[in-house]
């Protein structure tokens, strides 16, 4: 029973005539305790250290035992320890006895981890010993912030929904009095025609303001199309043409006006068979990701080209910002994994599935080193039409 308790660090004071068996079972619960249990003298030497303090920390009870418990401590908890155990046994003043506490563990890798510490006190004819009862936080921190994580992208989802129906609403109800405007902007052109001479400025005027309405209203229809979740049929689309209307979409505002547009159209580019909400949904994130991606940049760019290779179709679209992080790559195209403070991460997750659901992809060159991203949607060309470019 000495022996047992020079281990253990006298845990349990048992009655006499229990030797052997109450040996046993005070290592029974030592070794069969799911939280890590260590016992430690009044100078911070660890006495016992049980198999889930091995696996929590990464240490055997051999490499422990004899050893100051602060090793177990981040610095700024070790540098602090020694001095609670002599105020303690100075003035019996108790901070942390008897009160469970969240605190920092240091693994044996250097890894720091938290804690749940309670502490309890035994008195034994060697002196004071004081017991640590410590648990896993890890597993519950991890659970906690997903959740919390969750409930944010819930919350921003709900608002992405509301405001996707406030726009559904907005373009509804503007396309009627753009309507009306272009008709009486139209009966007063006409009219004007029969009394202005050419040339008359009030004639470029009124013709500049009903083109501008025209233009007005082709957005309000632009953005009814896009907020569509009708029916969603693929046909033959002409890609340069959704580049324009997903360009109309995403350059109102004033962050789009210095930001110059380069475009390389393949003249004899092919359609392809698509889905043209769709195909559209992925051109406006990656424009809106492009104009993000130049602001505060010296002579902004977004270059946008148009491409025939082989049976694809290829869309690149690029910009001269700083490039993407090597860091940010291996979740670029994740669920849920925006750096953006205002974003989903889903723009990029859903514009590399829609892709792949059309038979093509999406691939990204971060750049990087003075180059911006460069965004390349491939596309598959129909039968047909392929067939029809192998015979050129």
């Amino acid at each position: 029973m000495k022996e047992f308790e020079q281990k253990a660090g006298h845990l349990a004071q048992p009655s006499p005539g229990l030797g052997s068996v109450s040996e046993a079972r005070l290592a029974s619960m030592l070794d069969t305790a799911v939280d890590g249990i260590v016992v430690i003298d009044e100078r911070g030497t660890i006495l016992a250290f049980n198999k889930a303090c091995e696996k929590l920390f990464g240490y055997s009870a051999a490499e422990m035992v004899g050893r100051n418990v602060k090793s177990l401590m981040p610095r700024r908890y070790a540098d602090e320890h020694d001095g609670y155990l002599t105020h303690y046994r100075d003035t019996g003043e108790r901070r942390i006895i008897g009160i469970g506490r969240e605190v920092e563990g240091m693994h044996s890798d250097g890894t720091i981890m938290p804690v749940e510490l309670s502490v309890g006190e035994a008195k034994t004819p060697d002196g004071r010993q004081f017991i640590g009862i410590l648990r896993d936080l890890r597993a519950r921190r991890e659970t906690e912030d997903r959740m919390r994580d969750l409930q944010s992208q819930l919350i921003h989802m709900a608002r992405a929904s509301a405001i996707d129906e406030m726009g559904s609403a907005l373009a509804h109800e503007l396309n009627q009095p753009l309507t009306a405007l272009m008709l009486y902007l139209d009966a007063v052109q006409r009219a004007a025609a029969k009394e202005w001479k050419a040339g008359d400025m009030r004639a470029q005027a009124l013709s500049n303001a009903v083109r501008e309405a025209q233009r007005a209203a082709g957005i309000v229809q632009r953005m009814r199309g896009f907020l569509d979740r009708g029916d969603q049929r693929r046909r033959l689309v002409d890609l340069r043409k959704l580049l324009d209307e997903a360009l109309d979409l995403t350059r109102m505002g004033r962050r789009s006006a210095r930001v110059a547009i380069k475009r390389h159209d393949d003249p004899d580019l092919p359609q392809v068979e698509a889905d043209p909400i769709q195909m559209q949904q992925i051109f406006v994130n990656l424009l809106r990701n492009a104009f993000e991606a130049v602001q505060g940049v010296d002579k902004a760019t977004i270059d946008i080209e148009t491409r025939r290779d082989g049976s694809w179709v290829q869309v690149v679209i690029g910009d001269n910002g700083k490039g993407i992080p090597a860091a940010a790559m291996d979740d670029l195209f994740k669920v849920f994994s925006s750096s953006k403070r205002k974003g989903m991460g889903l723009g990029l997750a859903i514009s590399r599935s829609i892709a792949q659901s059309h038979g093509g992809d999406l691939s990204v060159d971060p750049g990087g080193q003075g180059r911006g991203a460069r965004f390349q949607l491939t596309l598959p060309l129909g039968e047909g039409i392929a067939g029809d470019g192998a015979d050129d």
